[in-house]
């Protein structure tokens, strides 16, 4: 019986979402109280949209588990799970919804787009947001990083703004990266991309920030795409400005194919001679 669970969390007082060892991370949180809730035999593992790192936030994280099958109709184990995990989370962690996905769906690789906003301030530092928006002490210009920003969206290899995992792809779609100055002062930079690799997001914002506050050029910006490894000039931003906000997934009937397409590794267009 598998179920979906759509989640939220503050990541401050986390190590990230995967599981480890000797460290409190969201995953194991969640394994542990389902376990305790449902009384298993076995351990159950948790599989996520997004492995968010230490100290970034969730508002719309998605996952998840399978269950054996107790003979109980699943919309029943789906509300009971729901209210009980209410009642037994800690404040920074909370299960939203408790849902019977349709079939063929996995909330990794289902998934066909995943937005993240990254929170910064150029100005006196609010104390009501410091564990959610990043201090940058240089005055930020929105239209500038916007304009740089166009260079990065497409289909690209992103090597030189993720850090390398043995066999993993750093080829991404990037489908939106727009900066806005919000009525409480700070820069909300909304990223969206069919995937993300480790760091990405930060390093994204990174750069953008270094030319926003013209210590670098949008053409410095737009050389790093395509690389083929990891660029050191690119910093990365701090996680506590992060948020997962949403994740998207196709209609039912297209969950299986999606996930099929997602396991296949990623190129790009080869050039014409």
């Amino acid at each position: 019986m598998r179920l979906r669970l759509d989640i939220a969390y503050h990541g401050g007082d986390f190590h990230g979402w995967a599981a480890q060892p000797g460290l409190r991370t969201v995953q194991g949180e969640l394994e542990g109280w389902l376990g305790r809730l449902l009384r298993l035999a076995e351990p159950v593992t948790l599989v996520c949209a997004g492995r968010t790192d230490a100290g970034v936030h969730a508002r719309g994280q998605v996952a998840h588990v399978d269950l054996p099958d107790s003979g109980t109709e699943p919309n029943g184990v789906a509300v009971e799970l729901a209210r009980r995990l209410r009642r037994a989370l800690p404040g920074d962690v909370v299960v939203r919804r408790v849902s019977v996905p349709p079939p063929g769906f996995d909330a990794r690789f289902s998934a066909i787009w995943r937005r993240y906003v990254y929170r910064l301030t150029d100005r006196p530092a609010d104390p009501l947001t410091r564990t959610m928006v990043a201090p940058v002490r240089t005055a930020v210009d929105v239209a500038v990083i916007n304009e740089a920003a166009t260079a990065l969206l497409g289909l690209h290899d992103f090597a030189a703004f993720c850090r390398a995992r043995v066999g993993a792809t750093t080829i991404r779609q990037l489908q939106l990266l727009v900066a806005d100055r919000v009525p409480a002062g700070h820069v909300e930079v909304t990223v969206r991309a069919d995937a993300f690799c480790h760091s990405m997001v930060r390093s994204l914002v990174g750069g953008l920030v270094e030319v926003g506050t013209g210590r670098r050029s949008p053409e410095w910006l737009a050389e790093l795409v395509d690389r083929d490894l990891r660029s050191g000039e690119v910093p990365v931003m701090p996680a506590l400005g992060l948020v997962l906000e949403e994740v998207g997934y196709p209609v039912p009937e297209l969950l299986g194919q999606r996930a099929t397409q997602a396991r296949a590794r990623r190129e790009l267009p080869k050039e014409q001679p």
